[in-house]
């Protein structure tokens, strides 16, 4: 058919570019496998907690919560597990157990989710931002040392991604200083560094039970693990109005610390308790598939694909790639507009190419503008003004302005056949090198934290009008 011909007519090529007109790489009939899988095992647990008739850890004879904790302590490594409502629950809960402060600096990665940075924030201490290695996006070691101060109680390591942290430098310099490790593996779940899972490997430990995540609930919970009787005790106070809960009596009403309401909900237990009898089986699986799938990435120019040192597993929550221009014969300084062509590109052939974060957390407005409590934890006396500058942490600009990321199409064990199908897209977007050379040369660019700041601006207008 001649290129004249109305483009209804027209058959799309299949090598050209989808954006240019081109013929999509991933049909639009191929699906993202549901995530989390829902089973007939998960509907009967689901259906046995509602016939309990017992909800809450308020509930005398509650079972599915106390079982849930058993079960991933055990799992994890650690004599205690506590769960309370959601992932940042268990993180500021896990804070308040350990004894941290109000005035208190808590370090964490400049790159993160924010729940990472506001859980401090929630019992009044202060965050303080270390910057990330480039090649597994976690805390830096000589970095975090260089960060403590005389006021520094604690350091939370998040495992981003899935990824574990350089655990045995981290608590080494911990150690030196006296300060207590709190890992944060809301994304981690199952991974291991040097023979230990993770989760056992701080003096207390948080995962999130999201939906999102790789062992998830039916909407939000979280887990604390510890090896420390006080802590966890602690823990299962600070989560119901400082009460000691017992599963023997009665609840007495008498609250012997200032807690919170972060009881869990035990029909969210019990899927849990459900997904984790098929767990080890589907992150076996997710780590079969996402390695082919990497191991055809790999081959492709400028493409920096995820890192596994050869001491730790990846639980591979988010799969982060970075670019590399100088390999496209590119400048350094044309790494963002690189990016983002090549996430146009990836995006118009059906793969769905993302950010995880457009900011780093130093650049979120409650940081940035010290949006605390009036004030506070930042204006307690004896605690000395703080700036946050994003440029104090240069290696997470740069991964944000030139890296995207996949999320969830690759979390269930079906995801294989889709994998493939992406791994042909972005072989095709690869073929088209020089069309996105010349496209991330001239395009106009703004750097992801200037868009999120832009949106930013747009819905604080809308509710302060």
């Amino acid at each position: 058919m001649p290129d004249s011909a109305p483009r209804s007519t027209r058959q799309a090529s299949p090598d050209r570019l989808a954006m240019l007109g081109g013929a999509r790489a991933v049909p639009r009939t191929r699906r993202i496998p549901a995530w989390p899988r829902v089973t007939d095992s998960d509907r009967e647990a689901v259906l046995r907690s509602l016939s309990s008739g017992r909800f809450t850890t308020a509930a005398v004879g509650e079972q599915e919560i106390e079982s849930l904790e058993r079960e991933w302590a055990e799992r994890v490594g650690t004599r205690h597990c506590v769960m309370v409502s959601n992932g940042t629950a268990a993180l500021s809960v896990a804070l308040g157990a350990l004894g941290i402060e109000p005035g208190d600096e808590v370090i964490v990665p400049a790159l993160s989710f924010i729940a990472s940075a506001v859980a401090p924030l929630h019992i009044l201490a202060v965050p303080v931002f270390v910057d990330i290695d480039p090649r597994t996006y976690n805390l830096v070691p000589h970095l975090v040392e260089a960060a403590i101060t005389p006021r520094t109680r604690a350091i939370v390591v998040v495992h981003l991604h899935g990824l574990p942290v350089d655990m045995d430098e981290i608590r080494a310099i911990a150690d030196k200083h006296g300060l207590a490790v709190v890992e944060d593996a809301a994304q981690a779940h199952g991974a291991v560094y040097r023979g230990r899972t993770v989760g056992s490997l701080g003096a207390v430990n948080t995962f999130s039970l999201n939906v999102s995540k790789n062992l998830a609930t039916c909407g939000e919970g979280g887990l604390i693990t510890t090896d420390d009787d006080g802590i966890a005790r602690r823990a299962a106070m600070l989560r119901q109005f400082g009460e000691v809960a017992t599963k023997k009596a009665e609840r007495s009403y008498v609250g012997h610390l200032l807690g919170f309401n972060h009881k869990p909900n035990a029909i969210q237990a019990a899927f849990t308790r459900s997904q984790l009898e098929r767990f080890d089986e589907e992150a076996k699986l997710r780590d079969e598939n996402v390695r082919r799938f990497l191991d055809r990435l790999a081959a492709l120019p400028g493409l920096v694909t995820p890192v596994v040192p050869d001491d730790r597993s990846h639980a591979w929550h988010i799969l982060r790639f970075r670019t590399d221009p100088e390999a496209w014969g590119l400048e350094p300084g044309h790494a963002g507009p690189l990016r983002a062509a090549l996430m146009r590109a990836l995006r118009s052939e059906g793969v769905p190419a993302s950010h995880y974060q457009m900011m780093s957390l130093p650049q979120q407005r409650v940081f940035r503008d010290r949006l605390g409590y009036g004030g506070l934890p930042w204006r307690l006396p004896g605690v000395a003004p703080r700036e946050y500058r994003a440029e104090d942490q240069p290696t997470t600009l740069a991964v944000i302005n030139d890296s995207f990321t996949l999320q969830k199409a690759h979390l269930s064990p079906e995801a294989g056949p889709l994998l493939s199908v992406y791994a042909d897209a972005f072989e095709k977007v690869w073929r088209h090198r020089d069309v996105l050379a010349r496209h991330a040369v001239s395009m106009e660019y703004k750097a992801p934290w200037e868009t999120a700041d832009e949106i930013a601006a747009a819905e604080w207008e809308e509710i302060t009008e």
